[in-house]
Order: C-alpha cells, then sequence, then structure tokens
C-alpha cells in the first residue's frame, strides 16, 4: 500500500466499523413522503474487508503465498 501507513489503515477500518454500526440501526429514514437512504450496507462491508486486509498487510500478517517450482536438468 503505497503512501498508506498502518495508523491510517487503523482509523479508515474504525470509521468503516463505526458507519457499519450506525447503519444497522439507522439505515434509511422517511420525512413526509420522501425517504433518505444514508448508505449502501454492503459497501460499507466491502469496505470493512478491504481495510482489514490493508492493515493485516501492514502488521505483516497478509495471506501467506505458496510458490511451486519445476525442477529441470537442461
Amino acid at each position: 500500500m503505497a503512501g498508506i501507513d498502518l495508523q491510517t489503515a487503523e482509523k479508515h477500518l474504525a470509521a468503516w466499523l463505526e458507519a457499519e454500526l450506525e447503519l444497522t440501526t439507522h439505515q434509511s429514514y422517511r420525512i413526509g413522503t420522501r425517504w433518505l437512504t444514508k448508505a449502501d450496507l454492503k459497501e460499507v462491508r466491502n469496505q470493512i474487508k478491504y481495510w482489514q486486509g490493508v492493515v493485516n498487510q501492514l502488521k505483516g500478517r497478509g495471506r501467506n503465498r505458496v510458490y511451486r517450482g519445476v525442477l529441470r536438468d537442461n
């Protein structure tokens, strides 16, 4: 992640987690005959997954990678 440090990534993750909590109780409301929807819960959850991945990567807890090689006699 170019230009993003761990502290920034953790702030973003915390903000998205807070947004998810807010949306679970107040995602939309009505004023008269009009409805207002604050945000799409699916998109918020996608952002949480993204920022959790960034935090894990910056902490060195990314996914393990497996590399295969084929030995050849030349």
